[in-house]
C-alpha cells in the first residue's frame, strides 16, 4: 500500500491518524479515505480528487474569462422551457459540453462553447434546439428559422452565426 500524508483530525487537531479503509468513488473519479486518529480515536473521511486545469473562454471582443458552467446550464435552462426534459439530463449535457472543451485546451473560444451547445441541444431535443440556435445564431427574420430547420433535416449547411 502507498503511503498516504496523515490529515489533522477536526475534532482534536492532532495530525496522528492511519487509514483504515480506502475505495474509489464517483466512477473513479475521487478516492474516499476513513481515517482514525491516533490521539482521539475519532473516526473522520477525506476525499481526494484530481485538480481540474482552469479553462478560459475568448469572447467575441478578446476578453478572456474563466468558464462558467452556470452560465451553460442557463442558456440550456431557457432553451429547454417548458420541455418534458429531466434535470439530471441537462447536468449530463452540460458534463459532455465541459468534457469536450476541457479536450480542445485550456482556452476555448465562445463560438466553440456555443457551437458545442448546439451540437449537444440537436441530439437532445429539436425545439430545445431551434430555441437556442435562434438567440446564439441571432435570427432576424423567418428565413433563418427555416434554414435552421432545414439543417435539421439535413438539407443544407448550417446557418453562420452574425457578427454585429
Amino acid at each position: 500500500m502507498l503511503w498516504q500524508m496523515p490529515m489533522r483530525c477536526h475534532w482534536c487537531g492532532e495530525d496522528e491518524d492511519r487509514v483504515v479503509d480506502s475505495r474509489s468513488v464517483e466512477g473513479g473519479e475521487a478516492i474516499r479515505r476513513r481515517r482514525e486518529c491516533g490521539a482521539c480515536g475519532r473516526r473522520y473521511t477525506t476525499f481526494e480528487r484530481v485538480e481540474e486545469l482552469g479553462l478560459w473562454v475568448i469572447k467575441r471582443d478578446g476578453t478572456k474569462e474563466q468558464y462558467d458552467r452556470g452560465k451553460v446550464i442557463a442558456g440550456v435552462l431557457k432553451a429547454i422551457k417548458n420541455l418534458p426534459i429531466p434535470e439530471d439530463e441537462v447536468e449530463e449535457l452540460t458534463d459532455g459540453v465541459e468534457e469536450r472543451l476541457r479536450k480542445k485546451g485550456p482556452e476555448v473560444s465562445s463560438q466553440q462553447v456555443g457551437v458545442e451547445v448546439l451540437a449537444a441541444l440537436r441530439k437532445l431535443d429539436h425545439v430545445a434546439y431551434i430555441r437556442f440556435a435562434s438567440v446564439y445564431k441571432e435570427f432576424q427574420g423567418l428565413t433563418d428559422f427555416e434554414r435552421e430547420l432545414d439543417v435539421l433535416v439535413q438539407k443544407r449547411e448550417p446557418a453562420k452565426r452574425r457578427e454585429p
